[in-house]
Formats: structure tokens, C-alpha cells, sequence
């Protein structure tokens, strides 16, 4: 596997829509997870990305990793 292979594996962006689809939460959950002000704050969910002045994105791994962390501890793993 060569360097860019990797690069890309580890570092894929995806954007709100695809966050919504694999954790199942809303729009507004999501940035309510990222709010450190808000009650519904998670230091564990991962943060965005700026992508440019007005886009933002996710790391893929980085949602995937959250996503097995929360499946774990419901399981009491």
C-alpha cells in the first residue's frame, strides 16, 4: 500500500449529511454533541474540520472510532 493510499484511508472527509447517515442522530444533535456550552455536549464526538470558509467536514475514521467507542460501552465492553 503506498503513502497516498494511506493518506487517503486515514484522512477522508465526509460532509454533515454522511455524519447524519452513519450515526442516525440529526443536524442539531450533532452540533449540539460539539457545543461545550450546550448539556448535551460529548468531549468524545469528534470535531469538524474547517474545509474552507464555509465548509466543513468530518474524518471518516474519526466517526467510524466514535461509532465503535458508543457501541462498546452500551455493551458494557
Amino acid at each position: 500500500m503506498s503513502n497516498h493510499e494511506n493518506f487517503n484511508s486515514a484522512y477522508r472527509m465526509i460532509r454533515i449529511d454522511q455524519v447524519i447517515e452513519l450515526t442516525g442522530l440529526s443536524r442539531s444533535t450533532i452540533f449540539e454533541k460539539m457545543n461545550s456550552k450546550s448539556r448535551y455536549y460529548d468531549a468524545t464526538f469528534p470535531k469538524s474540520v474547517a474545509l474552507s470558509t464555509r465548509a466543513t467536514g468530518w474524518v471518516l475514521q474519526e466517526i467510524e472510532q466514535w461509532l465503535a467507542y458508543r457501541i462498546a460501552q452500551s455493551r458494557g465492553q
